[in-house]
């Protein structure tokens, strides 16, 4: 099966690498091409554009930015819907909102298209591992004839219902995570501003009650001043912003998100760090 994949940053390069292992023949585009030398090196082909990864291949998955590089990657002038044909499955892995994942699947639908939106959790950790957990909106049957590709890449792979409903599941992840990153930064805080040692700190958190993935990956890198990206706090802004805008449509107020996006807003539109990881947030704290 030929596999066309778009996006080759820190989560899709890890992804690709996966399908590479698996035996998957993939083909490869990304805005910027230096960016794609990894997986290229990997054993991955190289295309011009989406149109022509579509082209070639029998399955496209995409996993850009944000929803307006969603939007010109599937409906732009060489995106992927210019050459998309019957018996394809499309699935969208980035992290967007639930209408455009519906408006994807609709279009796919008039296409005789299967269609998919599984974001991802898990970070580069867990790309580079295979070990995403994978949430999907979709047809069933497109589900089961995807879900070998999609064990490529993750360990836990859950069909929440139809188109959107994928991106919705994601939403729901990513103000729990919220709240874990929020109370990471402040526990830390505390901790030192307190005279105790954050490594043991650490160590006895994640040995409790208050045990969480945020502290397990991110509170040892905080404690060496690595703030790289392994989610970039850009992304994860723009994750805030779809939850509550659609948490909005849902007569639904979440205060503790909105502090937290609030506070990622600092981080990436006042400090300009949004390229920094999720966890450089501490820097919100030492600007103070």
């Amino acid at each position: 099966m030929k596999i066309g994949f778009i996006g080759t940053g820190v989560m899709g390069t890890g992804m690709i690498q996966n399908l590479l292992k698996a035996g998957y023949q993939v083909t490869v585009y990304n805005r910027t091409k230096a960016h794609a030398q990894k997986v290229l090196a990997a054993g991955a082909e190289w295309q011009d554009t989406p149109a022509a990864v579509t082209r070639l291949s029998d399955v496209v998955i995409t996993i850009v930015g944000f929803p307006a590089d969603v939007e010109e990657v599937y409906f732009g002038r060489d995106g992927i819907f210019s050459t998309a044909h019957s018996g394809q499955i499309l699935i969208d892995m980035t992290t967007s909102s639930p209408s455009l994942a519906k408006k994807i699947a609709d279009t796919g639908i008039g296409k005789q298209i299967g269609v998919l939106d599984a974001p991802v959790s898990g970070g580069d950790v867990g790309a580079a591992q295979g070990t995403l957990t994978i949430m999907v909106g979709g047809h069933p049957d497109t589900f089961e004839k995807a879900k070998p590709i999609l064990s490529a890449m993750g360990s836990a792979i859950t069909r929440f219902g139809d188109a959107g409903q994928g991106q919705n599941a994601k939403m729901a992840n990513q103000i729990m995570v919220a709240g874990t990153m929020t109370g990471m930064i402040e526990s830390l805080m505390y901790a030192q501003k307190a005279g105790i040692d954050l490594d043991q700190m650490i160590e006895t958190i994640n040995g409790g009650a208050a045990a969480n993935w945020s502290m397990t990956n991110y509170g040892p890198r905080i404690l060496k001043n690595d703030f790289k990206p392994g989610f970039a706090a850009k992304h994860f802004l723009k994750d805030l912003r779809i939850a509550l805008d659609s948490a909005d449509e849902m007569n639904l107020d979440l205060p503790a998100t909105k502090v937290a996006r609030d506070l990622y807003e600092k981080m990436t539109d006042q400090l300009h760090l949004g390229d920094l990881g999720t966890q450089g947030l501490m820097k919100v704290y030492d600007n103070q």
